[in-house]
């Protein structure tokens, strides 16, 4: 139990460095509203596995990248309060090597959606049933990031600790809504929503969220699922 809880810790606080940065830093914030309008705008064209793969691997380098970045410039102003020279030439690097990642973004972009641009494809979502994998794939990562830039924006609790909204009814309720979407089993449909509600309760019951924090996240999951399955179809 305790290796479960410091794996759990670990992943929570990694979590919380990443709702740090965008909670603080202006460039990961435009960072995750550009991975947003791109998952997005996947939904829109016909994309082949290999484009998808390239773009997600796209997108986490310049994530992850932007967050060595902020790294790096948080631990040189924790151990120099004065101006010096490799201080500078340390963020500079670590700037540019975000750039690289950027650059590299916009190429790849323009690779995979430039040419299909005369060919969008609105009924892409009419075809969810054909390719549900790759349609709920993209939805938990929109959710998912919807999710931890509102909880930066709110700034209380923890990633996985409290906060609004509570993450797990978020999830929970999203994964129970792409079931719905795509099932034609309603007993399926229902135990999707039982296990998405045990989720949330015991979230309260841990005294983890309050009643809100996760009829929020239900909420959310919910209805940004359903707007991303029927609203661009």
């Amino acid at each position: 139990m305790k290796e479960v809880k410091k794996f759990l810790d670990s992943f929570n606080y990694a979590l919380e460095g990443i709702i740090y940065a965008v909670r603080t830093q202006r460039n990961m914030r435009i960072h995750m509203v550009v991975a947003l309008l791109v998952l997005t705008a996947c939904f829109f064209y016909d994309l082949t596995k290999v484009e998808v793969l390239t773009i997600t691997i796209t997108i986490t380098l310049v994530i992850a990248t932007e967050l060595i970045n902020t790294a790096i410039e948080f631990t040189i102003d924790a151990t120099t309060n004065y101006y010096h020279p490799l201080a500078k030439i340390a963020k500079n690097a670590a700037a540019g090597g975000v750039l690289m990642t950027a650059v590299n973004a916009i190429v790849v972009g323009y690779i995979i959606f430039w040419d299909k641009l005369k060919y969008v494809n609105f009924m892409l979502i009419s075809k969810v049933k054909e390719t549900n994998t790759y349609t709920i794939f993209l939805i938990l990562a929109i959710v998912s990031i919807v999710t931890i830039i509102i909880k930066a924006i709110y700034g209380e609790g923890t990633p996985l600790k409290g906060g609004m909204p509570s993450g797990h009814s978020t999830i929970g309720f999203s994964i129970a809504t792409s079931i719905a979407l795509i099932s034609e089993d309603p007993l399926v449909i229902i135990l999707s929503y039982v296990m998405a509600i045990i989720v949330a309760q015991s979230r309260v019951d841990s005294e983890v969220h309050s009643i809100l924090e996760v009829l929020a996240g239900g909420l959310l999951g919910t209805f940004l699922t359903i707007f991303l399955f029927k609203i661009f179809g």
